[in-house]
């Protein structure tokens, strides 16, 4: 009997392993993704896709896309609730996360490829119609791929609601997708010459370099989302299965507007997002044309990889000593003084360097803090609102992504038109103008941007790890006594408990601090 116990127990433990690997994997190819779609695209438009256009029309075709990318982007931040709704209230045997991780891998990852060819060199027949089908394109492409990234953290909820088992399989996510996300970073350019001498016979950029980039990128898209899809189980724990049903489109933003917690946390990550791929959309840039050495750059995904690859694992541990709170904020403050050092040093190779490592490594410490104090808000407005939103309330980290990514897109596109950054542009033909204007987009905009998440997050942000511990106590005491099953539970009720709640936990804050 005690044999067959250990057996079970050793089954099952192998099982917990293997659902983290194949859930740690989706982050990979995802962050991967991410990253081509929000940063490297719109250096693909800048410097490749219009090189067979007459230079004045280029110029054009590059402000109509980039605006384009910034405006669908932003229309679809009202979107995302809607697909978080969509994912909530599905039911299949495969559960309610998974299908999702499915379609929206394979749909996603097609889509990226058609962007990267140029709509199959359409771009060089007949540009009117290019703009048109590519309008219709990334919109179908970002509501696929804001599927799977809903799905993908609307899933750690349904995996535990433990709030330190979360921050495992958000550490695993955060590791595996800062690999992605920064790898890019790394190989872009070695992938986009390479393929660019095999099919043209030079190294400088070209089209066909960059769709063998998007090719790469696609398929890894496509791997890492089937592993979650096929590779992990939802759990169907006493909490989930006596929630309420998660109701219309309408019930969905009413969720998301009276949770005050997801809405200080999601403005104070918001203010962060913005600066944070405002700055690496055109570090790019910083190398080529401020340093004149691009072959430098990928130091950048070097400095970032190894932070994060050090960072993701380190959170846990880190965090069973120090508050969250205090890990943002610390965070935060590393990232005030890069952006300093970098606005005073930018001709400086090795300032640059060290800016960049302060830049970094509290990267992960400030998006992880993030996404858990998102994800705890979901029993916080459980007991607060009496419903229980996981995929709608998790929709808003990826929806403030959108709206750093489409920013990004946006500085990029506007620094490269206003400061010459295109085409074959050099460092050579940079002006002291060109210089600031960069400066100011990149660095000093930015650093208001984080000092303000900063202040948001310390006066504001007040659900913690013992805050949630009481939240889930409450919870399961309401479940015993089977006021959660109820429709009609009185509100009053459930506002009491919750600003009790609250107080314990913004006592806790002030007795730490």
């Amino acid at each position: 009997m005690g044999n067959e116990q250990t057996l079970a127990n050793g089954g099952a433990h192998r099982g917990k392993i293997g659902q983290r690997v194949a859930y740690a994997f989706g982050n990979l190819g995802q962050s991967a993704f991410y990253n081509a779609l929000s940063t490297y695209f719109i250096v693909y438009v800048t410097s490749c896709l219009f090189s067979g256009v007459e230079k004045g029309v280029a110029a054009k075709l590059i402000g109509v896309i980039t605006s384009l990318v910034v405006i669908i982007r932003i229309a679809e931040i009202f979107i995302d609730p809607l697909l978080g709704n969509i994912v909530d209230n599905t039911t299949t045997k495969w559960g309610r996360f998974r299908p999702w991780q499915f379609l929206g891998g394979l749909v996603s990852a097609l889509l990226l490829v058609v962007i990267y060819t140029g709509m199959f060199g359409l771009v060089n027949v007949n540009t009117t119609w290019f703009i048109v089908l590519f309008v219709i394109c990334f919109v179908v492409l970002d509501v696929f791929y804001s599927l799977r990234d809903i799905s993908y953290w609307g899933m750690i909820p349904a995996l535990s609601s433990d709030s330190h088992e979360r921050s495992t399989y958000t550490a695993l996510g955060s590791f595996t997708g800062s690999i992605g996300y920064n790898g890019i970073t790394v190989v872009v350019i070695p992938i986009v010459t390479y393929f660019s001498w095999v099919f043209t016979g030079s190294h400088a950029e070209s089209q066909s370099g960059w769709t063998a980039f998007g090719i790469i990128v696609g398929l890894l898209g496509i791997l890492t989302a089937w592993s979650v899809a096929f590779g992990t189980k939802e759990s169907q724990s006493a909490l989930r299965s006596k929630a309420q049903k998660n109701g219309g489109p309408l019930q969905a933003f009413k969720a998301l507007f009276q949770n005050d917690q997801l809405l200080w946390v999601a403005l104070s990550y918001l203010l962060y997002a913005i600066a944070n791929v405002a700055t690496t959309g055109v570090l790019i840039f910083l190398f080529k044309f401020v340093l004149d050495n691009q072959a430098a750059y990928s130091m950048t995904g070097i400095i970032a990889l190894v932070a994060g690859l050090v960072m993701a694992p380190l959170y846990p541990i880190l965090n069973k000593r120090i508050p969250r709170r205090y890990l943002y904020i610390g965070g935060t403050t590393s990232m005030i003084i890069a952006y300093i050092m970098l606005g005073i040093f930018s001709n400086n190779m090795i300032m640059v360097f060290v800016a960049l490592v302060l830049f970094y490594v509290p990267g992960t410490m400030i998006q992880m803090t993030a996404i858990l104090s998102l994800t705890d808000s979901i029993e916080y407005g459980q007991l607060k609102n009496g419903k229980r939103n996981e995929a709608v309330t998790l929709s808003v980290r990826p929806m403030l992504d959108k709206i750093g990514g489409a920013m990004s897109n946006g500085i990029v596109g506007f620094i490269a038109i206003a400061a010459g950054m295109t085409g074959d542009a050099t460092a050579a033909d940079m002006t002291a103008a060109n210089i600031n204007t960069f400066k100011t987009c990149a660095f000093y905009v930015p650093l208001v941007l984080i000092v303000l998440s900063l202040l948001v997050f310390m006066f504001k942000v007040k659900i913690s790890e013992k805050m949630h511990d009481d939240i889930v106590k409450q919870l399961e005491a309401k479940l015993a006594a089977g006021e959660i099953e109820s429709d009609d539970e009185s509100s009053a009720d459930i506002e009491d408990a919750t600003a009790e709640v609250a107080g314990s936990g913004a006592a806790a804050s002030g007795s730490a601090a």
